[in-house]
């Protein structure tokens, strides 16, 4: 076993709404050209691929990478739903830690269409299935789709279980759109206000549109290896993994809580068991890039990461403690909210994130005096995947 692999190099494109997007393969080589020239490598040094992407034919990785050679590694496609990106990432660590190859490429791409997520198989039974039976026993019936139903239901239950105003989710939003301004990957860059967010169209339960994630297009990549490999090739290996977890659901859930059903239990699962194995504590995370695919999943997500105590999410939106100047910056790319959500894409551009940080290189979104920085990318009917990276002296 290593002791832990090193991300020496990452890239992505900036994200793109469908009406303006590159194919899958443009989008997808220009990310995995970043990222080899970030790491100082030729793409003959990768020994395996592992590309992430929802919606595409079967092999759409090895498509992906063809314009970017030729050399007969082994390349898998994954498929997680909106952990995918993280996914990839997972087994390319597992691959570089296990000793099975040296150097190996995560890739994430998504070449989106407009509109709310959806299922383009309606002969045979639906993985979302059970989410869907769920949520019918748990919330009145609704035509809405169904990522908003699942997430808008969360966001019901849990203003029922611990009150919340009904700005407060708003204030999410407003936060994401300050921080993605700094960001030139970003599709959504201009400043919105608390009134633009609650006066927007109403789409489900305490959510506008302006509470959601839009559908965009990009691709980004990740070049992992051994720190023996980094040293003899003599490219970076100033930030490596220290800890991950990937988690699936749970008897819970699929119980009697719609926080649940949003996959508040393996995220916090799989958190435990990153801040277990790293030996770092929730009070020694200064940045996150976390999964704002609604603003209401973000709230639920501080307190499964353990940042602030159960019941607590709002005290910590507005003191403030969820942005710079605060306890914790929380998506200083933007987050998915105003970055996009290319769902193969976005758990690598996270990773690419959280990299830049550590290194010092994120701009004018930098948070100074980092040594740890942690990533949340979720996907329901998928997995939970929590990634905690570390500075190396």
């Amino acid at each position: 076993m290593s002791d832990g692999a090193r991300v020496s190099g990452v890239g992505m494109v900036p994200f793109a709404t469908p009406s303006r997007v590159e194919s899958y393969p443009v989008m997808a080589g220009k990310a995995v050209r970043s990222a080899l020239a970030d790491a100082g490598l030729d793409y003959t040094a990768i020994q395996q691929a592992y590309v992430g992407y929802v919606y595409g034919d079967s092999t759409c990785g090895q498509h992906a990478l063809y314009d970017v050679g030729l050399t007969g590694i082994p390349v898998v496609n994954v498929n997680n739903n909106c952990a995918t990106g993280s996914s990839a990432l997972w087994l390319a660590r597992q691959a570089v830690e296990s000793g099975a190859a040296e150097c190996v490429l995560a890739l994430g791409f998504e070449q989106m269409q407009r509109g709310a997520l959806t299922s383009h198989w309606d002969d045979r039974p639906s993985p979302l299935g059970r989410f869907d039976e769920t949520t019918d026993r748990l919330r009145p019936p609704s035509d809405a789709p169904m990522a908003l139903k699942y997430f808008g239901g969360a966001g019901e239950a849990y203003r029922e279980k611990y009150g919340l105003a009904d700005d407060t989710l708003a204030r999410i939003a407003v936060k994401a759109r300050a921080h993605a301004a700094h960001n030139p990957y970003s599709v959504f860059r201009d400043p919105i206000t608390v009134d633009d967010v609650m006066n927007a169209p109403h789409m489900y339960g305490p959510l506008t549109r302006l509470h959601c994630c839009p559908p965009t297009c990009g691709a980004a990549a990740a070049v992992l290896c051994s720190p023996a490999f980094a040293a003899r090739h003599g490219v970076r290996a100033d930030v490596t993994i220290a800890a991950q977890s990937m988690t699936t659901d749970l008897p819970s859930s699929f119980s009697t809580d719609m926080m649940r059903l949003a996959g508040y239990d393996m995220a916090r699962k799989a958190a435990d068991q990153v801040y277990e194995k790293a030996g770092v504590s929730p009070e020694d995370i200064r940045v996150v890039e976390l999964h704002d695919c609604f603003t209401v999943n973000e709230l639920l997500t501080y307190e499964a990461l353990r940042l602030t105590p159960e019941g607590t999410a709002e005290k910590f939106i507005l003191e403030g403690d969820n942005t710079y100047g605060g306890r914790v910056v929380t998506n200083p790319s933007g987050g998915l909210l105003s970055k996009g959500h290319p769902l193969g894409a976005t758990g690598l551009a996270q990773c690419a994130e959280l990299v830049w940080q550590l290194r010092g290189e994120a701009g004018r979104r930098q948070v100074d005096d980092l040594e740890h920085a942690l990533q949340h990318n979720i996907g329901l009917g998928g997995a939970a995947v929590v990634t905690l990276y570390q500075k190396v002296a």
